[in-house]
Parts: structure tokens; sequence; C-alpha cells
């Protein structure tokens, strides 16, 4: 079938990947795609299928199966899918069947990988799409999932507004103005909202609590529209045969009754009392609070107002997945992820507001967000890679406003400064790449106190932009350089040694003594954080290749090197601590508190205070065994 070209063309400029592609290499794109047609219910891929094409979606929509049968995902007009089997020259493991009449743009495997290969904006975004649904399967569960197990109270954000039947509808508009809500309840009950009963009641025997609801809606085209006396009821324009739904119930359930009875709002009961009130709106706002909206919004936002007003997105998305019983690899990899995004879109800002790069670069990220470690309480680690042939008095104006404007736009997203200055902005930390990789050298070969602490945060660093290859290098001669380098070995267990659990004597908890947080323990500091210094000696002694904690303990785990079952017992350890204070975050944003790393053990409860102990005497154990084996001059 003969293609327009010029109607290709258009559609790949209205959608992104490809409308970054510059023009002369999307037509020749254009000329190269083919067409196809699928009527729905056809399949499209089928699991373990070798397949050589990565699709487009021109029109119509498709469904995206896991290999057991399960949906897994919808997608629509400019969505794509099959690059996961052409990234890996793998078979295709998801299957997908056209959910409606769908035509698709088909592109050869070598011109993806041509452009995959050769245009690193196009890469970056197929990769983000592609982690951010992918990832991980149960990650991926919980997210498809999530309506059918998420409880409508967890849509519930304040008390409902209840008047009595007497009301005039002049004073009940006066009341959700000053409330600041759409919608008020009307109830024979006078009791006050706060006050409502929880104990069980006999439905059968006791009157229906809520008589009507009247909505923004009903104001203005029962009352405004109708040229009524401000004196009216509001009896005279509420919705008395009111449909509701339990507190108890799932999300899903809500969904249908709103759609069964085309409604927009329904009153949520517990007990046969009104504890809340929800809309289609709250439905939807719920459905967007996860890992992929937030950053198709972050890549959205068209300066950095827009992408400051997203920090709200991403708390609640990191609440949501916390509530869902993701786990911490779950949530560390997409806070990272989103993490990332941020900073991509923010240095693709600032390349449009001071011009191309006169020389090429690459943006690291350091620390937890390279080891997809990341939570919402975080500062910013990151550094500038530069080419070799970057000239201070020619270059360095440019790229010292590109890092101003990166970190001021993260401090505004959430991502606040670092206090030790490990920024772009430093111009130690903004180096071409002949120097970062002097400065790795002499961090191994000649260990100093001052180096060693910049050891443990530069050899976490990931690429998020421009020339990744180069983190990649960094990271081979980091590998190559600390490979059975027993001083420098020992000198990194030594420095990871400084921060140990907080155990007493009698393995009681120690709580922090630098007098802000005198009752409570930090949990970054005195947990995941020695866990994951320790955890990184043990990975540059096998070197290694993952930068993530887990996957490094797994390395660790196949090299042999620690006793039997202490590698399976740190890991169910970092998780238990990764989660306590994971939870304790989301604690704080659900009680409208600045989140934290400070617990306080005696909130906790006994199986988690027990467990804590527990988890903390494994690091304590795991260190003795480090200071053990990487002694000075011991073989290795």
């Amino acid at each position: 079938m003969a293609i327009e070209q010029v109607e290709v063309t258009d559609f790949f400029q209205r959608h992104k990947p490809f409308s970054d592609i510059p023009q002369q290499e999307l037509s020749h794109l254009a000329s190269r795609v083919e067409i196809a047609y699928f009527k729905a219910g056809s399949p499209i891929l089928t699991f373990g299928q070798d397949n050589q094409h990565w699709f487009v979606i021109r029109s119509g929509a498709v469904e995206v199966f896991r290999r057991d049968g399960e949906l897994y995902n919808r997608l629509g007009e400019g969505n794509f899918f099959g690059e996961l089997g052409l990234m890996r020259n793998r078979p295709v493991r998801f299957p997908v069947v056209a959910l409606e009449d769908t035509l698709v743009y088909l592109i050869d495997a070598g011109t993806f990988n041509h452009l995959f290969d050769n245009d690193e904006q196009f890469a970056d975004y197929v990769e983000i799409e592609d982690r951010s649904r992918l990832r991980d399967p149960s990650r991926d569960k919980k997210d498809n999932d999530s309506l059918l197990t998420a409880k409508v109270e967890k849509l519930i954000g304040q008390l409902p507004l209840i008047l009595p039947p007497n009301t005039s509808v002049q004073e009940a508009a006066l009341r959700m103005t000053e409330e600041g809500v759409s919608s008020v309840l009307i109830s024979n009950e006078q009791a006050p909202v706060n006050q409502v009963s929880t104990e069980n009641t006999d439905d059968d025997t006791e009157d229906e609590p809520v008589i009507g609801i009247v909505t923004d809606v009903d104001i203005r085209s029962r009352f405004v529209a109708q040229g009524l006396d401000l004196s009216t009821s509001v009896t005279d324009i509420m919705t008395s045969q009111l449909n509701t739904v339990q507190s108890n119930q799932y999300v899903f359930e809500a969904m249908m009754l709103m759609l069964k009875h085309k409604v927009m709002h329904l009153p949520v009961l517990k007990n046969s009392r009104p504890i809340g009130l929800i809309s289609h709106q709250d439905i939807l706002r719920y459905e967007s609070q996860n890992s992929l909206f937030v950053v198709k919004s972050i890549f959205s936002a068209q300066n950095v107002d827009e992408l400051a007003t997203l920090k709200e997105e991403v708390h609640a998305c990191f609440s949501r997945m916390v509530d869902e019983d993701a786990n911490s690899q779950m949530i560390g990899s997409a806070m990272a992820v989103i993490g990332r995004s941020f900073k991509q879109r923010l240095l693709e800002l600032a390349e449009e507001k001071y011009g191309p790069p006169p020389i090429p670069y690459c943006f690291l990220a350091l620390g937890s967000m390279a080891r997809d470690e990341q939570l919402i309480v975080t500062d910013q680690d990151n550094a500038l890679v530069l080419d070799n042939r970057f000239e201070p008095k020619v270059h360095d104006e440019y790229f010292s406003r590109l890092a101003n404007f990166v970190c001021d736009g993260l401090d505004r997203c959430g991502y606040t400064y670092c206090k030790g200055g490990i920024m772009a902005t430093n111009k130690k930390w903004r180096q071409p790449l002949n120097v970062w990789e002097q400065y790795f050298t002499q961090w191994i070969e000649k260990p100093t106190p001052e180096t060693l602490l910049n050891s443990a945060i530069f050899f976490d660093l990931d690429g998020v932009w421009g020339k990744k290859a180069w983190a990649e290098k960094l990271n081979r001669l980091i590998r190559q350089k600390a490979y059975k380098n027993s001083r420098f070995l020992a000198c990194m267990a030594r420095n990871a040694l400084l921060r140990t659990p907080p155990l007493g004597f009698f393995k009681d908890f120690v709580m922090e003594t630098d007098g802000r947080q005198t009752n409570s323990i930090n949990m970054k500091r005195r947990g995941t954080a020695p866990i994951a210094d320790l955890i990184r000696v043990h990975a540059l002694s096998v070197g290694a290749k993952g930068r993530n904690s887990f996957s490094r303990l797994s390395d660790v785990i196949d090299a042999k090197i620690l006793p039997p079952g202490r590698g399976a017992d740190l890991r169910d350890a970092l998780e238990f601590i990764a989660m306590v204070r994971i939870r304790h975050q989301a604690f704080d944003l659900e009680m409208n508190r600045v989140p934290d790393n400070d617990i306080e053990p005696e909130y906790l409860s006994d199986f988690e205070r027990k467990n804590l102990r527990d988890a903390f005497q494994i690091l304590s154990d795991a260190q003795k065994y480090m200071k053990y084996r990487y002694q000075p001059g011991r073989h290795l």
C-alpha cells in the first residue's frame, strides 16, 4: 500500500519522540514507514514471536497482555510498542491485540536501531517510556490493577459539607464557597460531622441519614436558570434519589456506579453515616498518581514554573505506591526515574534558553538517584563531564549558566541544594573527561580521608543526558582500578564503618545526640546509608557492574565472598530498614508534615521494633565481617 509521505511526516511532527528529530531525517524516516491495518480483536504480536518491527499507533487502540493472558496496558494514538524486543534482541514477551480497528505505522528494526543508537534524545524518550511501563512486572501489576484493589476511602480528601433541609439555596451557596467545595449533602441529622458515630447500626431500623445532594450544576440549572427566590429551600432543587458507596468498597465499584447511573458525585458511607463525598474527578486524579503519568507531565512542562507545580504529584505518586504495598526497589526505582526526568527536561529547557552546547557534555546523577534508590527526602548530587576540547575561557560561561539553571530548577522541584556543594555549579565538579579520569585514578591509587568521602558519592554515577557513554567509561575505570586493590578497599571499608547502626550494649536503640532530634533515629544516616556503603565495598572487590544495592548484593552473593546465608540476611535487613524509612515519610505526607528520615521508636509497633533491632544487628554483624575481610595487607 502506498503511503502518503507528507501525512506520515505531519503525524510524526505532532508526537514525541519523532517531533524532536531533525526535519531531513524525519522525512527520510517517513519514506521508509510501512502501514498495517488490524481489525478489532485480531492479534498483532503473539508471545514468543520473532518481531522485526517497531509499532506506532496511527489510529485506534490496542491492549497489551502479559504471557499469562492478564491485561497489562491499553495504548492509543501516538503510543508505540514492540521496542522491548528490539532493544534486547529477544522474542515478544508482551502479546498485543487490537482493541478496536487499528492502523499502525511499522518501522523496521534496522531503522529503529539506527535512531536509537544515533539520536540520544530519541533513545532517552523510548527508554523512559519502556522503563516506566516495563521496569518490574509486579510493580506494573499494582499500577494496572489499582482501581480493582484500592478502597474508596483512599479518595476521601476531607469531611463532607452537610446541611439541614431548612437551609436556603443562598446560604448553601455561601457555605460551599467558604468550604471550597462543589457539592453539599442534605441530612435530617444535626450532629456535627466530626462527631459521626462509627458504631454498628441496623440499617433496616434506621432512617437514611442523607436525603439529598446539591451540586454547582443544580444551583445553576435548577435555581439561577429558573429565576427562583433567594430564600428557596435546598430541598426544592436537590437530587433526592441518591446512589451511595461504602467506604470499604473498591474504587472500581464506585466508577461503575457513576457510569451506570450517570452521576458525577457519590456520598461515601461508613456504618450508614456519611464520611465523605467523591466525584469522577477524584477517580481521575487518583488514577493519574502513577510514575508514568508524572513522567509524561514532566516532559510536557513548558517552563520551570510548570515543573515546580508537579512536586505534589510526585508526593502523591510516592504515597500511592506505599499504600499499594510496593517494595523499596519499586519505589526507589520509580522515584529515580522521575528525578532523572526532571533533570532531562531542565536540560532541554536550558539548551532552548542558552542555545546548543559549544562542545559535547554528559550530565551525571550521583548517589541514590544513580542507584535507583531515591526517595522524596533527598538533595541533589550531580556533576558535568565535558569534552576534552574544553577551554575554560571559551566554554565555561555556557556550562556555568546551564548548571545554575538546572540546579536552581531542581531546587524548585523539591530536590534541595547539596550542602556539601556536590553539584555541577561547583567548578571542581564541572570538568573534562580526562580530568575526571585523573580524579578517580588518584582517589583509588592515593586515597585520603577527603577523597574517600568523594569516592562514596561519585562511585555511584549514572549518565542522564548527553554523552552517556562517558559515564559508562568512568564506571569501567572505577571497576578496573578498584578491583583487588586491597589498600584502597581497606580504606573504603574503614570509612564505611564510620556510620554504625543505632544499637547499644544491650541491643537497645541508641538515639541521636546531635541536639536536633534527640529522641529519634535517622534511618538514612544509621540504616540505609551504612548498608549501601558496605555493599559498595564488597561490590568493588568483586568487580560488580550493578549500581543498585540489591543488584550489587546479588553479584556479591554469587561471588561467594560472604559467609553462607549472610547475603540473604543483609538483603532482608536492607529491605526492612528501607521500608520503615519509606512508610515514615509517607505518614509525614499524610499528616501534612514536612517528611524526614527521623523515626521515633516509641511510635513503632512491637513487631516493627523487634524486627528493626534484628535488622540493625544484621548490619552490625556485617560491618564486623567487613572489618575483618578488608584488613590492610590482607589478600582478597
